[in-house]
């Protein structure tokens, strides 16, 4: 059953869902908008290519940009904090223009996608730049744009045309200075070659292992079904010889982004020489040194270069690196079970678009996201992926934010404010399971990669319990806070019309709030997405709860309608949205 489009509106839950798994969320007036939409017509207006450049990070001791000038008065593991606060402006759009902030959260929510699959760490690369630099890759390869044009030297020469798609970025990747450190690429130099990223651009960023529990059996040893030791071993001498750039200055021809240098100046003397020929898994394919950029039969930056190309080409060329990176897409952006019917349907033909759209993931998600398999709206659909992803710490925290369509302090103006508040935040994404740009492990945040448990790992009993608090601290009886909700003057501006009857409430609340809420009922059971003893649940703890009036639903109307006791209805409402937002159901997305 292939990828087919759904061509009907999408209504409030689907409008929701989208908005979800794109941009964190939405709020009341933005899934209102997105309701009235196709699929087609929604993911059209997230796929604006013509976004505003992010503004540059500031260091709040100098007051100015320390990311191209290299000049700072903070220390350098304050400004990685910095630069990990100003990212959460960016996936919140904060103080990007209305007309275009849902398709800015949500390129920054591929970006956020490329880090959990291109891992970094933090600690390891020590270098608010070097990360920036990095991110930025992924910013520019993100979303398809115009492909990035070379002039030609020479004007009888044709211009060089530069892909904006996956397999460019992993070229890019390769010699990219963050990368470089964090996977010892820095040190893998002719006659004593670190496999390091070799192995991980092959395991984990490319051609992979194989569909996780189907994988065959090996059939020697260093045999990984889809490469082999031997690949591993001649992919490192490939990527030999390059070091880092400390000072940011070697800029890379076609990105204008800082990248690192081979050692050695003109010669590049630390990289292996001669051909290299990989294994019969990968067909045993060769990279040769391009003569014409050779310096005396020596190999140069620009030789080294081309045969990094000629690498990740033949990484690229194998059917199963497309399966592998759309398995990952799918997992993000719609659920972590993949079985073989679901690879040989589904995850096959988002393969067949990327390979046939030469690995740009745009016309993938195109695809996947205006699809009746995203929106479980084929027939004999199970139900499956509304509400099957358990929030990340980060879609939780921004996600809250974005329902209650919640601003930062302004970044230009308020910028000790902007760096405190957002730096609560990142100690609230920490303390429920998520050390931001600091996974565990090399492979990144388990969620994403570990088989079997996948996003079950982002639930113990202390990140639950970290979450709920998160939530009850932010929703305040008075005198709210800075990222506090006012919750009377919220349900005033967008639940005006229902709120005078307390059943009505609890029901527009959950379609906006809850992933599963179609066909909500407290009078007909077995038909809506919530049971009727679910829905009375979130009556109970609204009115009920304590239980102060005769007749609790007559005694709210009656305050609502007429404006009397409204600290009693703020208090009521608040006891509302902290059981429905502490839910179960709230976790997930």
């Amino acid at each position: 059953m292939p990828l087919n489009e759904l061509t009907s509106t999408l209504g409030r839950k689907r409008a929701a869902h989208l908005l979800r798994r794109t941009c964190f969320g939405g709020s009341v007036s933005e899934i209102d908008s997105f309701a009235t939409l196709t699929p087609a017509q929604a993911v059209a207006q997230l796929f604006n290519n013509d976004l505003p450049d992010p503004t540059l990070p500031v260091d709040p001791l100098s007051g100015t940009e320390w990311i191209t000038s290299g000049n700072a008065q903070s220390e350098g593991f304050e400004l990685e904090r910095y630069f990990l606060a100003w990212h959460l402006g960016q996936m919140l759009g904060n103080g990007i223009d209305d007309t275009v902030k849902l398709p800015y959260i949500f390129r920054e929510r591929l970006v956020f996608f490329l880090h959990t699959h291109f891992t970094t760490k933090r600690s390891v690369v020590g270098n608010s730049r070097g990360l920036y630099y990095q991110q930025a890759l992924f910013r520019m390869f993100a979303l398809d744009g115009e492909d990035i044009t070379i002039p030609a030297e020479d004007p009888e020469d044709p211009d060089e045309i530069v892909p904006r798609n996956l397999k460019q970025l992993t070229k890019k990747l390769s010699v990219d200075n963050a990368m470089l450190v964090f996977l010892d690429g820095r040190f893998n130099v002719k006659g004593s070659p670190n496999e390091n990223y070799a192995r991980e651009l092959m395991e984990l960023y490319s051609i992979g292992r194989g569909l996780e529990g189907n994988v065959p059996d090996a059939e020697f040893d260093g045999d990984y079904f889809n490469y082999t030791e031997e690949d591993v071993q001649v992919g490192a001498q490939v990527l030999s010889g390059f070091t880092v750039d400390p000072t940011f200055s070697n800029i890379d021809t076609d990105t204008g982004i800082p990248r690192g240098v081979v050692r050695g100046g003109n010669i590049a003397s630390s990289h292996e020489e001669g051909s290299k020929t990989f294994s019969t898994r990968l067909n045993n394919q060769v990279v040769t040194p391009d003569p014409e950029l050779l310096l005396g039969g020596n190999p140069t930056e620009e030789s080294v270069l081309d045969e990094i190309s000629q690498y990740v080409d033949i990484i690229y060329d194998q059917a199963e690196t497309a399966r592998s990176i759309c398995r990952e897409l799918y997992r993000f952006f719609v659920y972590h079970q993949i079985d073989l019917t679901l690879q040989e349907d589904i995850i096959q033909d988002m393969a067949d678009i990327f390979t046939t759209n030469e690995f740009k993931i745009q016309p993938v998600l195109e695809a996947l996201l205006t699809s009746e398999h995203f929106f479980e709206a084929e027939a004999g659909e199970d139900d499956n992926n509304f509400g099957s992803i358990i929030k990340s710490p980060l879609d939780l925290v921004l996600g809250f934010m974005r329902n209650f369509d919640l601003t930062l302090p302004d970044y230009e103006t308020e910028l000790a404010d902007y760096y405190e508040y957002t730096g609560a935040l990142l100690g609230t994404i920490n303390i429920q399971g998520m050390d931001y740009y600091e996974p565990f492990e090399v492979a990144g945040y388990p969620a994403y990669h570990q088989f079997p448990i996948f996003n079950r790992s982002w639930i113990t009993t202390n990140y639950l319990a970290n979450r709920y608090n998160f939530i009850r601290g932010s929703i305040v009886s008075q005198d709210p806070e800075m990222g506090q909700v006012d919750i009377l003057a919220f349900v005033q501006a967008n639940f005006s019309g229902v709120a005078a009857n307390a059943r009505d409430l609890v029901i527009a609340v959950a379609e906006y709030f809850l992933p599963t809420s179609e066909n909500l009922s407290f009078d007909t059971p077995d038909v809506g997405e919530l049971t009727v003893e679910r829905l009375n649940y979130f009556l109970t703890a609204f009115l009920f709860s304590p239980q102060i009036d005769p007749d609790p639903e007559a005694a709210w109307t009656n305050r609502w309608t007429n404006g009397i006791d409204m600290d009693t209805v703020r208090n009521q409402l608040i006891n509302l949205f902290n059981a429905m937002l502490q839910s179960p159901e709230y976790q997930l997305m």
